[in-house]
């Protein structure tokens, strides 16, 4: 049922969210009735998804399949010592729950492929995609594009990052982008080059801002190009990207109709333990 009013403990608790011009009280009830998927809980999911329980998102959807390892909490500060061993969605409801018991935490403990990807963010209001791996990205990408969901790329590897905002058929998408299908194989992951913990942290916090700005109707969202930046030397950067008529999902003439059309090995979350 669609909240109509705040309680006065919800007045307080949102209270900061709700003098804000930009939100104020229709703001925040736009919050409590939308719902966020958030795929990965990993180093990009773990703020993402605080931070979006703590504004008073009234779904949040955790989609992992992974396990809590010792070598994921140097970045992904939703999990605790005590977690190793567990599965990450369980582990990540646990602390939204503790954080905010008024959030509806849904999680699929699954491997989301071409099969069953578009089931699940149809349900959604604003996709964060918070996976590492192109494959997994793009993915994400067409399943949205195709579903008319928007949702929040983001890609972090050492001290840098970048991170864009996709509404469907309005601005650009990641195929916009990536125009021909990379090997996975040869792209660097952060289980071997390395990624700063902090640098996840400010990447899935700007995520959850962007879904926050979305619901809200606030602000300007990053679209039609890439927000990039390195924290060794400080530099963040807005860099303008058209849509490509050429797209092969967005484009005037795109080809991809059904996510079956792609190679299974796009189609395939290979692993979940890197920058996620």
């Amino acid at each position: 049922m669609k909240k109509q009013t705040l309680s006065d403990k919800e007045l307080l608790r949102y209270s900061r969210n709700i003098v804000l011009k930009e939100i104020g009280i229709d703001g925040q009830l736009k919050l409590m009735n939308s719902s966020v998927l958030v795929i990965g809980a990993g180093g990009l999911g773990s703020p993402a998804c605080l931070y979006l329980a703590a504004a008073g998102t009234g779904t949040i959807g955790i989609a992992d399949f992974d396990i809590v390892d010792l070598s994921n909490l140097q970045r992904q500060i939703i999990h605790f010592t005590k977690d190793t061993g567990t599965s990450k969605v369980i582990s990540a409801k646990e602390k939204i729950n503790q954080l905010n018991p008024g959030i509806d935490v849904r999680t699929y403990n699954l491997k989301l492929d071409y099969l069953n990807i578009r089931e699940i963010v149809r349900n959604y209001d604003f996709i964060i995609d918070a996976t590492d791996g192109i494959d997994q990205k793009l993915l994400i990408n067409d399943a949205c594009l195709l579903e008319n969901k928007p949702f929040c790329h983001c890609g972090i590897l050492g001290f840098a990052g970048q991170i864009m905002t996709v509404i469907p058929h309005k601005t650009t998408c990641l195929r916009c982008i990536i125009t021909e299908n990379p090997d996975a194989s040869d792209m660097p992951s952060c289980s071997s080059y390395g990624i700063l913990g902090s640098v996840a942290g400010i990447a899935g916090s700007i995520q959850a801002t962007e879904a926050i700005k979305f619901i809200t109707e606030s602000g300007t969202l990053m679209t039609d190009g890439l927000l990039t930046f390195d924290l060794k030397d400080m530099q963040f950067r807005k860099i303008p990207i058209n849509r490509n008529p050429e797209c092969r999902i967005c484009g005037e003439h795109s080809e991809i109709k059904e996510l079956s059309n792609i190679t299974t090995e796009l189609c395939d979350f290979k692993n979940n333990g890197g920058n996620k």
